[in-house]
């Protein structure tokens, strides 16, 4: 059953809080989304810290980004969100967040995609780099076009990352995994060394992916 609109407001204040104490956000940084009833989509709004959201803070708009219900403005990068639901229609809910290490390899240029660890291979997958587009902009979008269909993660150039699954649970999930896999990553840069999988060794993990989340 799917929970209420009382039950996911709760659920993406205390999404904003653990992104803003786990670094992932400062100041109004990041925004987060999740699918109502019908054509509506429930959004954090602009201008107010991840970390001190509160219920009535939040703004329904429905998907042709007209605001609907809320006393404030929707996130400025709301238009993304809009994109990758209508992209992916087996999405409910996409997280948006500049966690340090994550956002360190998207401003280098640098995608989060080799076989090296096997529980982000059993996640995500390949986290791919999305080309940089303005914040903000009908630009920022497009930008993404090359990655949504294909990937439930990515890095946005000289920005962040966005995630996005079957529910809010499933879309902060991937992105501390998108995290986590960015700081191994880090590591062994400076170890100097990478072991990848070969793809016979990925072809199982993904093989085995439904008994790990069915």
């Amino acid at each position: 059953m799917k929970p209420t609109e009382k039950q996911l407001r709760r659920e993406i204040v205390d999404i904003g809080r653990k992104m803003y104490a786990q670094g992932f956000v400062v100041a109004t940084d990041g925004n987060i989304s999740v699918k109502l009833h019908g054509e509506l989509v429930l959004v954090t709004p602009s201008g107010v810290p991840k970390g001190e959201l509160k219920e009535e803070d939040l703004v329904v708009v429905d998907l042709q980004g007209r605001t609907r219900f809320g006393r404030r403005k929707p996130t400025t990068e709301f238009r993304m969100h809009l994109r990758i639901y209508a992209q992916r229609p087996d999405v409910e809910a996409v997280v948006h967040a500049h966690p340090p290490i994550s956002t360190g390899f998207a401003c280098a240029g640098v995608p989060l995609d080799q076989p090296i660890a096997t529980e982000v291979i059993l996640q995500l997958g390949k986290v791919p780099l999305a080309p940089y587009g303005t914040p903000g902009t009908e630009e920022l979008p497009e930008t993404l076009m090359c990655c949504i269909r294909d990937h439930n993660a990515m890095l946005m150039a000289n920005h962040g990352a966005v995630t996005y699954g079957k529910d809010l649970k499933q879309a902060w999930g991937r992105m501390e995994t998108v995290e986590q896999f960015a700081k191994i990553m880090l590591v062994t840069k400076m170890l100097g060394r990478q072991n990848p999988l070969s793809d016979a060794e990925v072809a199982k993990i993904v093989a085995a992916r439904s008994s790990y989340f069915s």
